[in-house]
């Protein structure tokens, strides 16, 4: 049995080719599996769990049908995502995470988390993080109607667009420090994230530990999936147009 992990795939009306490779992935693949672990950033924006629209309903039965076959489904909050709420769990069946958690995959501790957190240099990414976390601005948010929900996403999206123009890679990327401090916060010498979408394997030493941090990549061209099992994980691609 694997455990399979997934990030940014930013789905949306817009994306046929993602949208089709995701379905095909949780019908064909994740059914075979122990557990699946989203983190984060599935949704190019989620604007509300009161979403009716042909989209939402699609990716929310698609979860609905795989969590009944008794498949355990994990969702960590992105920062595209962060409105995905417990209308959305009590609907699908998944279950929502804190923004960091550590899991056991087969023996060994593990902390999980979207990974815009360690981005500790994007010091202007953190102040909107903070601000749209604020729980009395989502709960006004959550209550207005959808069409001027909809207006308020459209200017949030090219604003952050605008914004990613004008920083560097550097910048947009984890650091190091906070990895290690997060790391030894959990007392684990592995690590899974995405949101950098930088798929890549870092293993370094830490107070004379070999450690391990896994990055997610993007679904842009292709899906990305991390297979873990008891005696190997590897990050894998899975091909559009199949």
């Amino acid at each position: 049995m694997t455990t399979l992990f997934i990030s940014d795939l930013h789905l949306s009306p817009a994306t046929p080719d993602i949208n089709q490779c995701f379905v095909r992935f949780m019908r064909e693949e994740a059914i075979h599996a122990e557990a699946l672990y989203v983190l984060g950033d599935l949704f190019e924006f989620w604007v509300g769990d009161d979403d009716r629209s042909d989209f939402a309903t699609l990716i929310r039965n698609e979860f609905k049908s795989l969590t009944a076959l008794g498949i355990p489904c994990y969702f960590t909050q992105g920062n595209r995502d962060f409105l995905v709420g417990k209308r959305f769990a009590k609907q699908t069946g998944v279950t929502l995470l804190g923004d960091e958690t550590v899991i056991d995959l087969y023996g060994k501790q593990a902390i999980i988390l979207h990974g815009d957190t360690l981005c500790t240099e994007d010091v202007k990414y953190l102040e909107y993080r903070a601000k749209v976390h604020q729980p009395w601005l989502q709960w006004v948010f959550n209550r207005i109607p959808m069409f001027i929900k909809k207006k308020i996403v459209s200017k949030v999206q090219s604003d952050i667009k605008t914004d990613k123009q004008t920083k560097s890679l550097e910048i947009m990327d984890v650091t190091q420090d906070e990895v290690e401090r997060v790391m030894g916060e959990h007392n684990v010498d592995l690590m899974i994230h995405g949101h950098t979408h930088r798929p890549n394997i870092h293993r370094f030493d830490k107070d004379g530990n070999n450690c391990t941090r896994i990055v997610l990549g993007d679904w842009y061209t292709q899906g990305s999936v991390l297979v873990y099992d008891k005696d190997s994980f590897e990050l894998q691609q899975r091909p559009f147009g199949q």
